[in-house]
């Protein structure tokens, strides 16, 4: 609007001077504006403009020690988190160590109980070959005697089938048995 005035005002005087030429009552005038405009901006808009830049200065350091805690708060959380993971890790190794203790006390417990089972079954066999050797030694002992009889009675053509006679026998080839 000022600038429409002067143009108005220039025209009016008869056209537009040089650049180089100093007009007071423009001087004047446009120092006038400036005042009375620096002024009305001093006593409304400044405050304003102030408030809302020092509304926003406290912002922006809120938003900084915010970011400053948030900061600090995930550093503090990294190093937990790091502390947890160190700490889970030694579990980790701690539960695989006693793992392989309860493994191998397991497999020892293993390896006993198949040492005394196998121990407990050459016994058992040794037993019954024991016992075999004994039944067959007496199976051999009463064809013997039955043979010793049997030969006996051809030779003297009479038949012993008296249970004394089984018994002297039977002593006499014990009696053989222990001698050799």
């Amino acid at each position: 609007m000022l600038t429409a005035l002067l143009a108005v005002a220039a025209a009016e005087e008869g056209g537009f001077s040089s650049p180089f030429e100093v007009n007071f009552g423009l001087f004047f005038w446009t120092w006038v504006v400036f005042i009375v405009l620096f002024f009305a901006l001093r006593r409304f808009a400044w405050p304003a403009i102030l408030e809302a830049v020092e509304k926003r200065e406290r912002k922006i350091a809120d938003q900084l020690a915010a970011a400053e805690n948030a900061s600090a708060d995930a550093r503090a959380a990294l190093e937990e988190h790091r502390k947890l993971l160190q700490g889970a890790r030694q579990e980790a190794a701690d539960l695989v160590q006693a793992a392989r203790a309860v493994a191998e006390k397991e497999r020892e417990g293993l390896l006993a109980k198949a040492r005394s089972e196998q121990e407990q079954i050459l016994e058992r066999a040794k037993r019954e070959i024991a016992a075999e050797w004994e039944r067959a030694v007496a199976g051999l002992r009463r064809e013997a005697v039955e043979l010793s009889l049997a030969a006996a009675s051809r030779l003297i053509h009479e038949r012993l089938t008296s249970d004394a006679d089984r018994k002297i026998v039977t002593e006499y080839l014990a009696s053989l048995g222990k001698g050799t």
